[in-house]
């Protein structure tokens, strides 16, 4: 008889402990999503889950959702640090009248998106919409196009406070409003670093917009190309802000209506080895537009204004 309440208040206490695990205790580091997968399954290799959306609610904060094959995984919403990556297989996302990625993480979150293949098919309102407070961002080996809705970007840097830090890189951004546009709201500020980035066959190619914002957007680009976009493939909008500052280096802006526009009192683009070529206007500038004299301006229909020269140190 002893023996028997023993074990049953064993049984009774195993059962206490195991009603106070919390679902957080059961996401796991690392998670797969598959074409074939099912969000009823545990996300594991063996059993992965169809979506991103059901995949990132059993992952770990400051885990890592991977793609084990090719498949459409669905739009998705960031709140915690976190990494998307398709290394060796495509991540496929259609973003109709939506956001393929929104990134509105609590501040000091890191969220890492790689080898993701957003299509906006034309409504699409940004294939990655940061509006995340002092997030960190790194973005490598997108494809983002046909974000056309508004306001249209492939990649959309607009926190609302607090600094948002993005690198983008090796990736390729085409027919959206804005290949990439930086434009911060209420007193936030923006530190973006674009490389190897090709934004082709957009209304504006890559834009640092200081319009609504009283913070500090700084914008560099390098070994990057700018093509075929409809207004400028480099752009700086003063406003609000303080300070809109752009560097760049190693560009090439070809083919666009304007190659470099920096427009209003608060807006600077400095750049250098850079090429203005093949453009309907080479440069124009209602704002500063400095050039430290290794760059190529010619070849255009108007190759616009000599920018000041300043010299390097």
């Amino acid at each position: 008889m002893r023996k028997l309440a023993y074990l049953f208040a064993f049984v009774v206490v195993a059962i206490s402990a195991t009603s106070f695990v919390t679902p957080a205790s059961a996401q796991a580091t690392r998670t797969w999503v598959s074409g074939v997968g099912d969000d009823a399954n545990p996300c594991s290799r063996t059993a992965p889950c169809k979506t991103y959306a059901g995949a990132i609610s059993k992952t770990a904060t400051n885990g890592e959702i991977n793609c084990l094959d090719p498949g459409g995984f669905g739009t998705l919403t960031i709140t915690k640090s976190i990494s998307v990556v398709c290394d060796y297989t495509e991540g496929g996302v259609l973003a109709a009248l939506v956001n393929g990625f929104i990134i509105n993480a609590p501040a000091g979150s890191i969220v890492t998106l790689k080898g993701q293949d957003i299509e906006c098919v034309g409504t699409g309102l940004n294939g990655v919409n940061i509006i995340g407070v002092g997030v960190t961002v790194h973005l490598h080996k997108l494809q983002v196009r046909n974000c056309r809705g508004s306001p249209g970007s492939g990649v959309l840097v607009a926190p609302s406070s607090g600094t948002a830090t993005v690198d983008i890189a090796d990736s390729y951004l085409t027919d959206n409003l804005v290949g990439v546009e930086v434009k911060p709201t209420a007193a936030a500020n923006a530190n973006v670093t674009i490389s190897r980035v090709i934004a082709a066959s957009n209304t504006t190619g890559f834009r640092g917009n200081g319009t609504a914002t009283t913070g500090t957007i700084n914008v560099t680009v390098v070994d990057s190309v700018a093509t075929g976009n409809v207004g400028a493939g480099i752009n700086a909008t003063g406003g609000t802000s303080p300070s809109v500052q752009m560097m760049l280096r190693r560009v090439s802006t070809v083919y666009n209506g304007t190659g470099i526009n920096s427009s209003g009192a608060t807006a600077t683009i400095r750049f250098g080895e850079t090429v203005v070529t093949g453009n309907a206007t080479g440069t124009t500038a209602t704002g500063t537009l400095s050039s430290y004299s290794t760059n190529f301006i010619n070849g255009n229909t108007a190759d616009g204004p000599n920018p000041g020269t300043i010299a390097p140190k």
